[in-house]
Parts: C-alpha cells; sequence; structure tokens
C-alpha cells in the first residue's frame, strides 16, 4: 500500500549533493521534487503555509535522497541469483527499498549459461515494470584464484557471443559486467569488453589476480571503445567503467607485486574509473574507507551493499547463487570462511562509513548520484528540482522513518 498527496512538503535537515540545508523543506508535487531551500525562503518562492503543514523529519533527522545500490545480491531471505520468479525477487527488493534504497540493480553471481539466461529474463520484466533500476552480471569471465563466494565450477573462458545474449536478454537493462581483466577473450576487437559497450555496458574489473598490466590495458581498451561510442553519437550510461568491490575479490597490494588495486587507484583518481567499496564495517575497515575518499575524492567512489539473502534478516543458514552461506553475528561466509557478501543495507553502509569520519554530504553523495551516474539516470540520485521525488526520511542516527519513491510513501 502506499499514499500520494498531488503537493507535499518534508522538512528537516536536507543533504543535498553540496551541503546540508539544516532547516531545509522538500516540495513534492506530480511525483517530482518542485522546490529545495530553507524553510524561510518558501513563502516567498510561492510556498507558503507548506512549512507548517510538513511532514517534519525527528529532531536532529534529516532528509536524504532515495539511496541508488548498483551492486545486491538480495535481502529478506530472497537472492536474486536464485530467483525463479518475480515475487520472490520483490521481497528482496522491498526489503532494501523500506530501508531507503529506491533505486536498486540486481546482481547475479557465476553460474551456467542456461541459468543466467533466465535469470535475465526474470530481472528484464521487473526492469520493465519499474521495480529494479537494472541488472549487474557479476562473472562468468573471472578468475578462479579470486572467485570469493562465486562457484569456481561455473567460471567459464570469455565469450563475446555469451555476452551479446545476455545483454539482448536484458532487453537495454544490463548495467555492468564483472570480469577479470588478465583473461584471454576480455580486451580486443573480439573481445567481451568490445561486446558490452557496444550493447551499452559498463565494464566492472574484478574477482581478478591480475598484474597490473592487464588492469591498465582494460581500462585503456574500456575507455577507447566508450569514447568511440559517444563519438558516434551513440549514448552511453557512462564515460567510466568502475572496479567491483575494490581490495575484495581481488590480488592485494605488494611493494614487489602491486597487482590490480594501484591501477584502478590511480585510474579514479585521475576520473578513469569509480570504484566500488563496500563499506559496512566488515569487508573493508572503516579507516580505509576514510583513506580512500581523502584519497580519491568522493567522484571516484560509489558506496555498494554487495548485500544477499540475509540482508535484514537473523543469523542462520542462506544461499548465494549454488554456494551455502551461513550468516554469524550478521558476517555472511562460505564454509571456508570467505566472506559471502554482505547483510547491510545501503543507508547502513552510508552511517558506517560517516561514522567512520567521512563528511555526511560526501557519504551520501557516494550513496545517491554515483550511484545514478553509473545508471545513466539524471532523474534520480539527488534532492533537486525537477528529479524524481524519492527521498528518505532518516532521524538523527541516520535510522530510516520514512521512505518516499516517485512521491508515494512507500509502507
Amino acid at each position: 500500500m502506499s499514499t500520494h498527496s498531488p503537493t507535499t512538503a518534508y522538512r528537516g535537515a536536507v543533504v543535498t549533493p553540496l551541503r546540508i540545508i539544516d532547516d531545509g523543506l522538500v516540495v513534492v508535487a506530480r511525483r517530482r521534487i518542485a522546490w529545495v531551500g530553507t524553510a524561510d525562503e518558501a513563502e516567498r518562492a510561492g510556498w507558503g503555509g507548506l512549512p507548517e503543514r510538513a511532514v517534519r523529519a525527528p529532531a536532529g533527522g534529516y532528509l536524504l535522497p532515495g539511496l541508488v545500490d548498483v551492486h545486491c545480491h538480495g535481502g529478506g531471505g530472497e537472492s536474486f541469483p536464485d530467483i525463479d520468479g518475480p515475487g520472490r525477487a520483490m521481497v528482496a527488493v522491498m526489503e532494501h527499498r523500506r530501508a531507503g534504497t529506491t533505486s536498486l540493480i540486481a546482481s547475479c553471481v557465476t553460474a551456467a549459461p542456461d541459468i543466467l539466461r533466465r535469470r535475465t529474463r526474470v530481472l528484464a520484466d521487473l526492469c520493465d515494470a519499474g521495480e529494479l533500476a537494472g541488472i549487474h552480471l557479476e562473472g562468468p569471465f573471472i578468475s578462479r584464484e579470486r572467485c570469493g563466494a562465486q562457484d569456481p565450477a561455473f567460471i567459464t573462458a570469455p565469450d563475446a557471443e555469451l555476452t551479446r545474449e545476455l545483454i539482448g536478454l536484458g532487453r537495454g537493462h544490463v548495467v555492468t559486467m564483472t570480469l577479470a581483466p588478465e583473461r584471454p577473450g576480455v580486451t580486443g576487437d573480439g573481445g567481451v569488453i568490445a561486446a558490452l559497450v557496444e550493447g551499452g555496458v559498463l565494464p566492472s574489473f574484478g574477482h581478478t589476480d591480475s598484474g597490473a598490466a592487464p588492469v591498465r590495458a582494460g581500462l585503456a581498451d574500456a575507455a577507447f571503445r566508450i569514447a568511440a561510442r559517444a563519438g558516434a553519437g551513440t549514448p552511453v550510461r557512462s564515460t567510466r567503467p568502475t572496479a567491483t568491490h575494490l581490495f575484495n575479490g581481488m590480488r592485494p597490494v605488494h611493494h614487489r607485486a602491486p597487482g590490480p588495486v594501484p591501477e584502478l587507484l590511480a585510474a579514479a583518481a585521475s576520473g578513469r574509473c569509480v570504484v566500488e567499496l563496500v563499506g559496512d564495517g566488515v569487508h573493508l575497515d572503516q579507516t580505509l574507507v576514510r583513506s580512500m575518499f581523502e584519497l580519491l575524492g568522493r567522484d571516484g567512489i560509489v558506496l555498494v551493499t554487495d548485500a544477499m539473502a540475509a540482508a535484514g534478516m537473523p543469523d542462520g543458514d542462506y544461499a548465494l547463487g549454488s554456494q551455502a552461506v551461513t550468516v554469524v553475528d550478521g558476517v555472511a561466509r562460505l564454509a571456508g570462511g570467505a566472506i559471502a557478501g554482505g547483510t547491510a543495507h545501503l543507508i547502513d553502509v552510508v552511517r558506517t562509513t560517516w561514522h567512520g569520519g567521512v563528511d555526511l554530504v560526501d557519504a551520501v553523495f557516494a550513496a545517491s548520484r554515483q550511484g545514478a551516474g553509473i545508471l545513466g539516470d539524471e532523474s534520480v540520485g539527488a534532492l533537486a528540482p525537477g528529479l524524481r521525488a524519492d527521498l528518505v526520511v532518516v532521524d538523527e542516527e541516520l535510522k530510516p522513518v520514512m521512505v518516499v519513491r516517485r512521491g508515494e510513501v512507500v509502507a
């Protein structure tokens, strides 16, 4: 159930991409944001009386934009890689939506081609219905050495034809694909990167045991092809490829064997890449997340959850694709001990990042506007006039008390 009012105002400390408006007002009309400013300015702007009638955030609370998660495998007990129809998928969607994620990309994991085909069809239907914002294919062209919670039995050689087939089944909704740049068949005219960019999909480098050179070559190949596509007048979602959960699922840095991380950091620092950070306090130490913001700036970072079925659920046994997962004290692991996705909502990641010393405006930006940029959707990701009316009312500790999506309150 949801409710909708033709003109509604929300009042509190408004977190915009540039600053916090301490006593701010967000006016929503016809499912769009009509005006944003201070409550004192509202009458002069033609919104007299609305500050007094506005829905107020709790004392010390904030108004945030609807969050955008570009890497999420599930929640509420359901997993996108395991769904057999829209009903189960919507359980996961609503688990995150009620927590403030109003735009969600569903992530699959490495699986047999027929399973990937079936999952892509179901998820594309939900994208067509406006319930999902896109699809992320995490694999199957990844490294066995750095597969993490991915099932190595289904990792296959890079295949441009299968890539094109999955993109076609996604009907324009496949946004990113994670691949290991060191694998033969990734770069070059007949490679997977070429097939991805040709289909409007961003390469995402991850689950890789690569040295520096293949990463640099993969980034250069992606940049060349994205620029050529844009130069030909063909729309692109973004000019920057991404890095799948930086540091996790990749060879660690060593001063005599640097691996992929320094190349990805250099690319992000120079505006050639956006790195995902799972800033949940489990995947990465909070001080490392803060250091990444200081090193790269918020423009090089997108905060994600990498959430799996246990998000919002108690400890216990779950599944991630073909892999059995056990959650203890909120941490999801395979039997061998590898971390198997996250259990946090994106608002939890924002809170943890903020408490770790990152400015709230920047943490929110990295969890909203940055994801919108990867999607190529300029209508979401910020509290600004003309954008879709997606907002989250939170208390002083960023606990959601109300979520509004497309102008409607999410029950």
